[in-house]
């Protein structure tokens, strides 16, 4: 027989497939749905709703728990300060001694090794620095970083306790996705509620919003991981089951699959954006590419559970529901605070901005109606013509209350009586020029030198739940700008002792300034403190210049108020005042991260058999 090659080829292009091999064919181009896959790549099949229901409740029991113990702790503080001020506001100084011990001798360790500790020797609140740029954040404390660990224990705990004895993989990567899934959507609720502005935890429970943000951020990592397990889940049996082909097409063809696809992207992007470098470098873009990038995340998680092939839509419907409630209903909040606050049928607020020495612009807004301020508040502000889509976040220096007629409207009505239909309300800030809006505003304001007036608005007062009152000695410390957190503290102090309506017996004033010239931004301030009737009975005042042009010139000219070249020795004056302490003491500070762990750390030291709390205000981001 003849093999020619070319007879051979010949005779092969000759042949025509049958039927079956035609078949066979097509197949082999599609991959074949496996009974023993498909089932757990949809629906609730393999997933463990009963357990998933039960680590939903506990989770939530336990943070429902640890409120109810700060709230019933809180309850406690503030009776027992309530308490201390009552019996010690109109007693003299020396008479406050029960006040001054400490009636639990396990509270001073408690305060020096877990409440006011950092997480590693005294480092907290200063930022970690790569360079001037690149930016990496601060460190939780102890406290705060224990209840963290707890938290992330608790749902790695909750997340890998799964029926490991599933023969059928698929089957377990199904029980996976509904554990994932269901836990990520049980962490959106207090991620949501810590994120508002107008929390009402912030004042139920007397916890700062530094505090809520700083576990907002936790929240929102182990939120993003859990979605990230619960796509991954589902893709690992889809994949297996029909290729990655299928399985991008079962995306792209599915209203369900898609809109849970899209949501896990907006909350990757959420998560590479929200690194602390990127965040810093780039704050405002970051903030918001957050919000659109949440909103994102929302309707995403919402069309998710809509869409389900289970009638109803999947259980996890009325906790998205519940997380966009909570949502818009802060950002109406926000709008209504907004709309109170700077509109009256007197007009719209406006702002009167300074330029003051070391690059400060001094703010003063003119409020169209009566608002009451606390000591220790502060505000987001917002500037038409000055970046008018950001808002900032600053501390309130000083309030007042003017009105249009200063004449009585009755023969007896008094003439100090205030008409707070007619009044307005003069809010004064100091605001440090740094870079963005900062920056343009003092160049905005620097363009005159009688300052610049421009619409402006205020959303708030924020905060204020910090009391003083019961204190019988108060030690303010207040780096640069942080003035304007003390200085209204004490101004209420000494009105309160002229009134006896506080139990406040000493008050020790510590301001750091760079320069001799930034006394200006507060001497308006500062000339009508001095002017308070008794205010040398109680009231001391240390600023320390750290760069003076001439050392000389730093001269003291009054026995209560003192200068001094160079910075303060925070721990050696501390421990002086402590020797001299009035009652209980409350060491506050508002200023940079640096001087803020210094005071922490000398608080830390000084704790013994007396009673010394510690308030550190600040804004971390």
């Amino acid at each position: 027989m003849d093999y020619h090659p070319r007879r051979f080829a010949g005779g092969i292009e000759s042949l025509v497939p049958t039927s079956v091999l035609q078949v066979r064919s097509s197949a082999s181009s599609e991959v074949q749905s496996n009974p023993t896959i498909a089932p757990y790549t949809t629906a609730l099949n393999g997933v463990n709703q009963t357990q998933n229901n039960l680590f939903r409740d506990l989770l939530w029991i336990s943070l429902g728990a640890v409120g109810v113990i700060i709230l019933l702790i809180r309850i406690a503080e503030l009776a027992w300060a309530k308490l201390r001020q009552v019996s010690a506001m109109s007693v003299p100084r020396e008479k406050q001694g029960y006040w001054k011990i400490s009636q639990w001798s396990w509270m001073p360790g408690m305060k020096k090794h877990m409440i006011y500790a950092p997480l590693f020797g005294k480092r907290h609140n200063r930022e970690f620095r790569f360079s001037s740029a690149i930016n990496v954040g601060t460190l939780p404390s102890r406290l705060h970083a224990t209840l963290l660990f707890l938290y992330l224990a608790s749902n790695i705990a909750y997340m890998f306790i799964l029926d490991w004895t599933q023969p059928n993989y698929y089957s377990f990567c199904a029980e996976l996705r509904g554990r994932a899934g269901t836990l990520g959507l049980v962490n959106m609720v207090p991620l949501i509620i810590m994120a508002g502005r107008n929390n009402p935890l912030i004042k139920l429970l007397q916890i700062s919003f530094d505090t809520y943000n700083l576990l907002h951020r936790w929240m929102g990592r182990i939120v993003v991981i859990e979605i990230l397990i619960h796509t991954i889940a589902w893709a690992i049996p889809s994949i297996a089951n029909s290729g990655w082909a299928g399985a991008w097409k079962a995306v792209t063809h599915s209203a369900f699959l898609g809109s849970g696809g899209l949501g896990t992207l907006a909350l990757l992007l959420i998560f590479i954006q929200a690194v602390s470098p990127l965040r810093h470098a780039f704050y405002e873009t970051f903030l918001n590419l957050h919000i659109l990038l949440a909103a994102v995340a929302f309707a995403g998680t919402w069309i998710h559970c809509v869409t389900a092939s289970i009638p109803g839509g999947l259980p996890q419907l009325s906790w998205i529901i519940t997380i966009v409630s909570l949502w818009i209903a802060d950002r109406f909040a926000r709008i209504a605070r907004l709309a109170w606050v700077n509109w009256s049928d007197k007009g719209f607020a406006d702002a009167l901005c300074e330029p003051m020495p070391g690059d400060v612009t001094r703010v003063t807004f003119r409020l169209p109606r009566y608002v009451d301020i606390k000591p220790g508040t502060h505000a987001y502000l917002r500037f038409w013509g000055v970046n008018a889509w950001e808002s900032h976040p600053f501390s309130i220096a000083w309030v007042e209350h003017e009105v249009q007629h200063s004449l009585p409207s009755s023969e007896k009505e008094p003439l100090t009586a205030l008409d707070r239909s007619s009044a307005y309300t003069l809010v004064s800030f100091l605001i440090g020029a740094q870079t963005g809006m900062t920056r343009k505003l003092f160049n905005t304001a620097r363009a005159s030198e009688q300052g610049v007036r421009m619409k402006a608005a205020l959303e708030g007062p924020y905060a204020g739940h910090h009391s003083l009152d019961s204190y019988g000695h108060a030690v303010l410390f207040a780096g640069s700008t942080g003035i304007t957190h003390q200085i209204s503290y004490i101004r209420h102090l000494l009105n309160g002792y002229n009134e006896g309506t506080v139990a406040t017996r000493r008050v020790t004033l510590v301001w750091i300034i760079r320069e001799y010239e930034s006394l200006e931004w507060v001497r308006p301030f500062m000339d009508q403190i001095l002017r308070i009737p008794n205010r040398k009975d109680i009231l001391r005042i240390q600023v320390f210049v750290t760069r003076p042009q001439n050392p000389r010139d730093i001269a003291s000219t009054s026995s209560t108020v003192k200068m001094f070249p160079g910075r303060p020795n925070v721990p050696l004056l501390l421990a002086k005042e402590v020797q001299e302490q009035t009652g209980a003491m409350v060491v506050s500070v508002c200023g940079p991260g640096a001087l803020a762990d210094d005071v922490r750390g000398a608080v830390r030291a000084v704790q013994g058999h007396t009673v010394i709390d510690f308030i550190e205000e600040s804004f971390t981001w």
